[in-house]
């Protein structure tokens, strides 16, 4: 035979390619310096973001994120972006578009949203932000979606909540424009969450995430002063933004988290509202755990919005608890916070939930290498524990048959998604 590889290549296609570079091998197993210059280059390699000096930050919880919102758009002088999966009427809504309407003369507005989240936007709350004078968008429209039965269309949704104030000032998190993000969180109808509201160069990479989905959804490229340089220093915090969507492969949301992973040495702590963690994520809880890592897990508990995921999130507790991961729910409201916290330093929040459907959505989260910030995100997950039942690992084992299997058949049927 003259050329053998096309052979070659279908035989292992064929094998299922057994190679190293298989994408259920994608572990970090280097051990990743502790220098402030090595964790960047860590996240340069690995997400292609440096943690650039010059920041300031601040975790914005449950409802004060308004406050900071309303503060932002009757503070900005050149612009006001806000994009978000959820913008539904009345309050908070309501106060928002009131600071809108009276925000400094000249400064432009663009809004941008998505409309599986934003019910009754485009009826009601779309009008008043353009009588208001802000161009407004709507993010992959579902018009035709459902009738063509596309459902990766469908699945893929923007789930990132960005606000970028003159292109110096940022806020991102898990927050929505609703009502269930009023209060402290600490009432069923009154949601958990964590947000961080940034100033300095890190801004840059929150900015420009706003701007890729601004022009999918139609619009022109943003002016220069969106991007203002030099960029002014604000604070002593080395931040980036990570931004991921849907991949064939290895998404941004599974290299970003693994990497977080990786970098504990003493602790890892993570709440996530959406938590059905990959194999690969699993098998690095565990490896942390079995090497003296305290891993902790802040899940909602009785009061999850979406019933069928906290059974597939509950499926993968036997696997962790079994091998030393500790895990808690959260008993007085959704715990709707996507936060990670290693060691004494490194803290990620953002939009990213760590279950499937996060793979193929456009979601972010500021990584912020900064002692501080660890310290009161440390203080807030202590403060969420008390809040919470720990789920311990001999009860669990022991829990019915029913229950068993309503789990698997939540995580099966969610593979099909």
């Amino acid at each position: 035979m003259k050329n053998p590889w096309p052979l070659l290549v279908l035989a292992l296609l064929l094998a299922g390619c057994p190679l190293p570079n298989h994408r259920h091998s994608l572990r970090i197993r280097d051990t990743v310096s502790e220098t402030k210059e090595g964790v960047s280059l860590a996240w340069y390699q690995t997400v292609g973001v440096e943690l650039e000096p010059g920041n300031k930050v601040e975790l914005v919880h449950n409802g004060h994120v308004f406050d900071v919102l309303e503060q932002e758009i009757r503070a900005a002088r050149s612009s006001i972006h806000i994009l978000v999966y959820i913008w539904r009427p009345g309050d908070p809504s309501d106060r928002l578009i009131q600071a809108l309407r009276e925000r400094h003369p000249g400064v432009t507005c663009r809004i941008l949203v998505d409309p599986l989240g934003s019910i009754r936007f485009e009826d009601d709350v779309g009008p008043q932000l353009v009588a208001a004078g802000c161009e407004v968008r709507v993010f992959r429209s579902l018009r035709g979606t459902v009738s063509s039965l596309n459902l990766k269309r469908l699945q893929s949704r923007l789930h990132r909540k960005l606000a970028v104030r003159d292109g110096v000032s940022g806020l991102t998190g898990g927050w929505g424009i609703w009502r269930v993000w009023e209060g402290g969180g600490q009432k069923p109808d009154e949601w958990r969450d964590a947000n961080i509201w940034v100033q300095g160069p890190a801004v840059r990479g929150i900015q420009l995430a706003f701007a890729q989905n601004w022009q999918e959804a139609g619009g022109d490229l943003l002016p220069p002063e969106a991007f203002p340089e030099p960029m002014p220093v604000q604070g002593e915090a080395r931040a980036g933004f990570v931004s991921h969507t849907g991949e064939p492969v290895v998404t941004n949301a599974e290299r970003m988290t693994l990497l977080a992973i990786a970098s504990a040495k003493k602790r890892l702590w993570i709440a996530n509202s959406y938590f059905i963690p990959t194999g690969p994520i699993q098998d690095m809880l565990i490896a942390k755990a079995k090497a003296g890592v305290d891993v902790r897990v802040l899940t909602p508990g009785r009061h999850h919005d979406i019933p069928p995921v906290h059974e597939g999130q509950r499926a993968t507790y036997h696997r962790l608890l079994e091998n030393g991961v500790r895990i808690w729910e959260y008993e007085v409201s959704m715990m709707h916070s996507k936060t990670l916290l290693v060691d004494d330093r490194l803290s990620m929040v953002g939009s990213t939930n760590l279950d499937p459907l996060a793979l193929s959505a456009e979601e972010g989260s500021l990584v912020v290498d900064d002692a501080e910030l660890a310290g009161k995100l440390a203080q807030a997950f202590e403060e969420d524990l008390r809040h919470s039942h720990e789920i311990h690992w001999e009860g669990w084992r022991r829990r019915g048959l029913f229950k068993r299997l309503s789990e698997r058949v939540t995580v099966l049927f969610g593979k099909y998604l």
